[in-house]
């Protein structure tokens, strides 16, 4: 699907191409349909699909040769639909790499950016640290603070009743500790001082707030500021910590429209506290349904464990930092956010492909990095690959990646599995043509990989 300025802008899309400096459009088409339509919670997995893509592997699987290779891809990349293609193709054990295409070209990633975030994150922050909302005393008699601790997953949705996000802490074990603590309670501030602004990045377009790709980025919400809280793509609301005190007032049987954004004084006593899931579940989820709040508010979590403002620069400072302290090149790397949602993000396919070999081989941050690659989405199984790779597909349950979709801008980077056993990992970037034709000739590559015995 394309968004409304798209039409106006495919003719200068097409010649942009051939010079590599097309502005992608911001809309983030990956979580369109990113859970099955038959169980918006469940993310099933085919037959065949490996728990870690690395199991059983012997390194002793012959590695492809770059000209059998180059040979084998051929057809797969010279497809027109590709547009302007860059890439780099390595062996996962070695690090060697085996193909590659303007893979140091800066480009703009869409969501394959989420790989970068996940690992400056895994390189950073425990994976067991949960994020605390909690509500205190106010300055006034009877009122009562709602302090955002930088959670975006809690839920209103009823007892029994699933939020968006798994695990998510509840509006409503808030609202029964408040009555359990029998403070008086005359009205509701909203506390979002951990995160100062600004709210939206450069780079992004207000449409996408109701477009259903972004909210901007507060300290507390619900289901990441969705107005349909089970919906992936629903539009969201451009005022989601306010919108979630005027809930907690209602629920309290308080008039939500006195419910205003204020700070909570410094000796305020603490009422009630509800905590997220671990990080290592919203980074799991952020990555297979390429969540862009969840990546946007993580990356905050990032920006405050290494030292940096919870802000959308402290948040870019925090993980090139990460990236450049675990010796990656982060050479043409400049972005503005951490979900790959703007449109003057660039990251060169070469540094994706390198960390994502930095996951699979023997290095130092191996450990560290290596259970990332459960966080892809397997084709033809979950996320954002649940209706690609399908079987009969050959990639069916063998191709795992990040996925990445604005308009006139599509990427595929992750790990598969070549016909004589050999891990390969992908970083593959089209810019210039719609999804309907790229997607399909990304996967073709991908399934060419998949088919190579190229030894």
């Amino acid at each position: 699907m394309t968004s409304w300025r798209g039409m106006a802008l495919i003719a200068a899309a097409i010649a942009v191409v051939l010079t590599g400096s097309l502005t992608a459009l911001a809309l983030n088409r990956d979580n369109l349909f990113a859970r099955s339509p038959a169980d918006p919670t469940a993310t099933p997995r085919p037959a065949g699909v490996l728990a870690a893509p690395l199991a059983g592997l012997s390194p002793d699987a012959p590695m492809p040769t770059r000209d059998a290779l180059a040979a084998a891809l051929a057809p797969a990349v010279g497809n027109p639909g590709l547009g302007l293609l860059t890439g780099q193709i390595t062996d996962a054990l070695t690090g060697e790499e085996l193909w590659e295409q303007g893979a140091g070209a800066p480009q703009t990633p869409g969501s394959v950016a989420k790989v970068v975030t996940a690992a400056a994150v895994r390189l950073s922050v425990p994976l067991d640290q949960r994020l605390a909302t909690t509500v205190v005393t106010g300055a006034a008699p009877g009122q009562l603070v709602l302090v955002g601790g930088g959670d975006a997953t809690l839920t209103a949705q009823p007892p029994g009743v699933p939020g968006y996000y798994r695990d998510a802490p509840r509006l409503d074990d808030l609202v029964d500790q408040i009555r359990a603590s029998g403070n008086p309670v005359a009205d509701i501030v909203v506390d979002t001082s951990l995160f100062p602004g600004p709210t939206m990045a450069v780079g992004w377009n207000p449409i996408d707030i109701e477009g259903g790709s972004i909210a901007p980025i507060e300290s507390v919400m619900l289901d990441g500021g969705r107005r349909q809280p089970l919906l992936a793509y629903s539009p969201r609301t451009p005022t989601p910590a306010l919108d979630t005190g005027r809930v907690l007032a209602e629920r309290l049987g308080l008039d939500p429209a006195t419910v205003t954004i204020g700070s909570a004084p410094p000796d305020a006593t603490t009422v009630a506290t509800v905590w997220s899931a671990p990080l290592g579940l919203r980074l799991h989820q952020m990555m297979v349904v390429s969540d862009d709040v969840t990546a946007e508010t993580i990356g905050f979590e990032l920006a405050r464990a290494r030292h940096q403002p919870s802000t959308f620069d402290g948040a870019v400072a925090a993980a090139t930092g990460a990236l450049i302290d675990a010796g990656l090149d982060t050479s043409g790397l400049q972005l503005r956010d951490l979900s790959g949602l703007s449109v003057d993000d660039r990251i060169p396919a070469g540094l994706i492909d390198d960390v994502l070999t930095a996951a699979t081989g023997s290095g130092e941050y191996a450990h560290a990095l290596r259970p990332m690659l459960d966080d892809l989405a397997v084709g033809g199984g979950s996320g954002t690959l649940w209706d690609r790779f399908v079987s009969p597909s050959p990639g069916s349950g063998w191709v795992r990646a990040k996925t990445g979709t604005l308009d006139f801008v599509n990427a595929l980077a992750g790990i598969v599995t070549d016909r004589d056993g050999r891990a390969l990992t992908f970083t593959l970037m089209s810019t210039g043509t719609p999804s309907e034709v790229a997607k399909p000739a990304l996967d073709a590559v991908a399934v060419a990989l998949r088919e190579c015995g190229c030894r």
